[in-house]
């Protein structure tokens, strides 16, 4: 370090040369920097005397870069980019004392809810707030921690932990299934009042999906009640209207409750799953590592 001290005199220098070189204009920079353009002169003149090497070619009313320029505003240009990301992310981790969870309404009203009151109990001192969306943001760009995410695992961008294998069931409420005792089969199933879910954002799997994986031939025909929101379609299927395809992590609390039952025994098990997941670029708070980690181990448990 002392030898690049002596290289650059001053890390103002520095700061001074990537505002030159990015808006080629010494009046440009110094207006961005609020100093004068001598000032912005003087810099430079006092870099390139120590590094011995012209960094621009000066015309009447403009400035370009060198060779020598162009390879040095290329390393300063990303050497301050990556200070400028863990800066931010210093400061968000300073500044920062609530965690943000992003969920779907379903996700966040029947999964977390019920396991809230158990992680405040371990962890009063934490923040967790949940942010719904009927879309799945970019957690990065959003400022937000943590988010639940189907799919496998492989976001570009960010890291993930299983939180639950996609399994689905017919589910229904325990008034409907006494009353249509005769479902004892696949084809009688099809038959029956389904509860469509039509996200309009989000890929999710359909009846028909189901029913193929069940080697089952299902023809929709636009019949049934069809929703947005998966939050929805558990209360409507609640509500004895219907039978509706449940995620086993999400409806098992309401199973085990028996505000909802599982209408016979079949299941499918699809390649995709449930993950936690959080931006691999950032890292994360310590509030918000423990948010992680309890996810994570309250998962692997209720699995």
């Amino acid at each position: 370090m002392r030898e690049l001290h002596d290289l650059v005199h001053s890390p103002h220098h520095l700061l001074v040369f990537e505002a030159a070189a990015r808006h080629s204009s010494f009046t440009r920079a110094a207006q961005e920097l609020n100093v004068s353009q001598p000032a912005v002169s003087l810099a430079i003149r006092q870099l390139e005397t120590t590094l011995g090497a012209r960094l621009f070619a000066r015309g009447h009313r403009s400035v370009s870069l060198t060779e020598a320029g162009e390879i040095l505003y290329h390393d300063v240009s990303s050497g301050f980019a990556r200070i400028l990301e863990t800066a931010r992310a210093l400061r968000r981790q300073g500044h920062q004392s609530h965690v943000t969870l992003s969920v779907s309404t379903a996700f966040a009203t029947y999964w977390m809810v019920p396991r809230l009151a158990k992680f405040h109990l371990l962890h009063n001192d934490i923040d967790l707030r949940l942010q719904t969306t009927d879309k799945d943001l970019d957690l990065a760009q959003e400022g937000v921690s943590l988010g639940v995410r189907r799919g496998y695992g492989d976001w570009r961008g960010y890291a993930s932990a299983l939180i639950a294998e996609e399994e689905l069931i017919p589910v229904a409420s325990p008034r409907f299934a006494e009353a249509h005792p005769e479902i004892s089969s696949l084809e009688a199933l099809a038959t029956h009042r389904l509860i469509h879910l039509d996200e309009p954002y989000r890929p999710r799997p359909t009846w028909k999906d189901w029913f193929a994986a069940m080697n089952v031939a299902y023809h929709d025909r636009g019949e049934g009640l069809r929703l947005n929101d998966y939050a929805l379609v558990i209360q409507t299927a609640m509500a004895g209207e219907g039978i509706a395809m449940g995620w086993r992590h999400v409806t098992r609390t309401l199973l085990e409750q028996k505000l909802l039952v599982q209408i016979g025994s079949w299941s499918w098990k699809s390649q995709a799953g449930f993950f936690l997941i959080w931006s691999s670029d950032t890292e994360l708070s310590p509030q918000a590592e423990v948010v992680r980690r309890w996810l994570i181990e309250t998962a692997q448990g209720s699995i």
